[in-house]
């Protein structure tokens, strides 16, 4: 059931002298940790988090398939976290643009209409967390390109910021640091976080690499969906996909009215 998390956390073990050695440096029970080596148990969130602060990596990397895991393992990209202090941004501006952003801590669905496979919409995972001085997020892309292929994904991380009523996330491809993005929503009023709109900014995923920009629509995941059940709902979509209902896909089509004259977010 666990297996790709069991075959990372053993990738991860591996770079150490011994088993023993990495439990007496988590200060874990080493029969606990041999469980989840096993696959018989999963961590507890609270034990989920401690393995992957000490092996500098995310519960959204970790939940991998072992083979894409492994890949950005093998190209230094998961050494350390994202930091304020290493996101393109001045830390004062991160420290100001993270008051209010408590209520948008979260996982998401974000999408988009696919920039390189027009007609389709996008579905990525985005997770927002709250860090020391900040907001940061890791956005996971999932493409296959026929239904026999094994999927690829994509990595981004970023920085998070409330700036006069609008929410701005910049992030970096991190496998092979071909892509900026940057994204604007409108916040949310209401009580509880569902949904949010707005603006995004990248280039097409294949060799033309047009530049494009899309309305996108960030959509709240309830607490109790695992990782692993997110990402395989992630990947291109088509538009009567049935988890999709009419204000989404409204909310998502790239038209512009008579009388607009710019490209505009609706809320």
């Amino acid at each position: 059931m666990h297996d790709d998390f069991v075959a990372n956390l053993r990738l991860l073990c591996s770079y150490y002298p011994s088993i023993a050695e990495v439990c007496r440096r988590l200060s874990i029970n080493r029969a606990q940790f041999s469980r989840y080596l096993s696959g018989r148990y999963y961590p507890s969130h609270a034990a989920l988090q401690r393995i992957c602060h000490f092996f500098g990596v995310t519960p959204e990397d970790i939940a991998l398939p072992h083979h894409d895991f492994r890949a950005l393992v093998q190209t230094g990209q998961l050494k350390s976290e994202a930091s304020p202090a290493t996101l393109p941004w001045p830390n004062a501006l991160i420290q100001r643009g993270s008051e209010g952003m408590e209520r948008y801590i979260g996982r998401y669905f974000e999408l988009y209409h696919s920039m390189s496979r027009p007609g389709q919409l996008m579905r990525t995972l985005v997770c927002l967390e709250a860090r020391e001085g900040g907001v940061v997020y890791q956005r996971t892309e999932r493409m296959q390109t026929t239904p026999d292929a094994r999927p690829c994904h994509n990595r981004y991380v970023g920085t998070a910021v409330k700036l006069a009523d609008r929410l701005f996330l910049v992030d970096h491809e991190t496998l092979n640091g071909h892509e900026i993005t940057q994204t604007i929503l409108f916040p949310s009023f209401q009580s509880k976080v569902t949904r949010l709109t707005g603006l995004k900014m990248g280039v097409a995923d294949n060799s033309e690499r047009m530049p494009c920009c899309v309305r996108v629509v960030y959509q709240r995941l309830d607490e109790h969906v695992s990782l692993r059940e997110a990402l395989a709902q992630c990947g291109l979509i088509t538009l009567d996909d049935p988890s999709l209902d009419d204000a989404l896909i409204a909310a998502t089509r790239n038209d512009i009215a008579g009388e607009e004259h710019h490209f505009r977010a609706r809320h």
